[in-house]
């Protein structure tokens, strides 16, 4: 609820010394963190799983799969629940769900149980906590001059995650064994669920603020940031953004791209990295450790981009993210083998910078095009495309790997894709399409940047 003018006037008389939307911003950017985690720990459960279970390495990708997809296709709807019920509500209740899922698989005996808890418990708690959520917590928080870097932030979160959890889940797996690295999960959820409660809100005007960088004689609350559907249901809303917004070309375009970007991201690197490293004589534990590195640069590149975007044109961004990814990925057959050298710690400090820098510059086309308010929504369906690309190519790659004994030919078609994507951005147009928003009283950005 708005607390009254009266009590704005004599909040403004008061301001804190730390705007409370980085307080906000830490706790999020915690909650990222966390679902980041254990997302990041698949690739270096797989063959612990396969080892204990005896199951094929198309069964533990299959779930992979299942997880990547859920946690794509849950992210709009979570911005949908968000517009609805509150960041709190839907941050606590998703924190539970990965805590939960994570904790359950350590009791687990099956498959389907593998399935059910990657999938859909972590899955879906995950997807709640998507890159959606830090576009939404920026556009509320954070005035446009300074969204394009804390949408950075937030995207080097993912990396942060897998930093901080990866090494540690390797050496636990190859110690005392996998199910203490779900716990440590488990335990790092559940520990953030009472931090979200206290502190983060919905609004600043909750909290009679304004969003930081915004003029003392500016409303506190913008109308482009409420989503005039906000009134309908979460699945509505969100089924009606992605009709309205199918309407535009670019929309396709993000949609198409950013599949591929989670195709040669989560489902191939983060999934695959460390078994195809396994399989050239690299121990496990050096692998995760690489990959972990890779986290360690896309945090310095995703805020880089997220500075760039403020700056460049983000289309321009996109092209050259894609195609120097596609030509990094075309020379990994080439790279792999049982040690460290310098052309392979050349690969992984370059496609560490590149990981997920793709993601500033993708918000902001969809704030650009389709208008503040609706921009969370928009993006949750461009994310969904990445997390089923990823899921794709997960389950193609153990595919690959399984009927013809190595990834030569996955590394190939990444690399080809990517290049692709990078061609398809310069189709984007500078200004918003026809029909690409239209909500009343809600204004996209070009007048801004154009």
């Amino acid at each position: 609820m708005t607390i009254p003018a009266a009590a704005v006037e004599t909040q403004a008389t008061r301001r804190p010394r730390v705007h409370r939307a980085w307080w906000v911003a830490a706790v999020i950017l915690g909650a990222l963190v966390a679902a980041a985690g254990f997302r990041s720990s698949t690739g270096a459960l797989l063959e612990p799983l396969e080892t204990e279970f005896g199951w094929s390495r198309a069964t533990t990708s299959g779930a992979v799969t299942a997880n990547l997809v859920i946690y794509g296709l849950t992210a709009p709807f979570a911005a949908a629940l968000m517009e609805r019920f509150g960041l709190r509500r839907v941050v606590s209740v998703a924190l539970v769900l990965v805590a939960v899922g994570s904790g359950l698989t350590t009791v687990m005996t099956a498959p389907w149980q593998l399935w059910l808890l990657w999938g859909v418990f972590v899955g879906v708690g995950a997807g709640a906590m998507a890159l959606v959520l830090g576009a939404i917590v920026a556009n509320r928080w954070f005035v446009e001059s300074r969204r394009g870097l804390v949408t950075g932030v937030f995207s080097a979160a993912g990396a942060a995650g897998q930093l901080v959890f990866l090494p540690g889940i390797a050496a636990l797996a190859a110690g005392p064994g996998w199910r203490y690295a779900a716990l440590v999960v488990t335990g790092a959820a559940l520990l953030l669920v009472p931090l979200v409660l206290f502190v983060v809100r919905d609004r600043p005007a909750d909290l009679g603020l304004r969003p930081l960088g915004a003029q003392p004689g500016e409303p506190l609350d913008e109308p482009a940031t409420r989503h005039t559907g906000s009134q309908v249901g979460p699945a509505a809303l969100a089924v009606r953004t992605l009709r309205e917004s199918a309407r535009s070309r670019t929309f396709w375009i993000l949609f198409g791209t950013f599949w591929i970007c989670g195709w040669s991201t989560n489902g191939l690197i983060g999934t695959h990295f460390i078994p195809a490293a396994h399989d050239h004589g690299m121990p496990q534990t050096t692998a995760a450790s690489l990959l972990a590195l890779v986290g360690v640069f896309d945090l310095v590149g995703t805020i880089a981009s997220g500075w760039l975007t403020d700056k460049v044109d983000p289309r321009l961004l996109l092209c050259a993210y894609y195609g120097f990814r596609g030509l990094a990925l075309l020379f990994v057959p080439a790279l792999l083998g049982p040690d460290i050298h310098p052309n392979l710690f050349i690969f992984i400090v370059f496609y560490g910078l590149d990981w997920v820098a793709t993601v500033p510059p993708t918000i902001a086309l969809c704030r650009r095009h389709f208008g503040v308010a609706r921009s969370g929504v928009v993006f949750g369906w461009v994310f969904a495309a990445h997390m089923v690309g990823a899921g794709v190519a997960a389950s193609y790659a153990g595919w690959v790997r399984q009927s013809t004994g190595d990834y030569f030919t996955a590394w190939l078609t990444a690399g080809g894709l990517c290049l692709f994507a990078a061609l398809a951005c310069l189709a984007i147009t500078k200004s918003p399409d026809r029909g690409s928003w239209s909500t009343e009283g809600e204004e996209s950005e070009v007048g801004a940047v154009a």
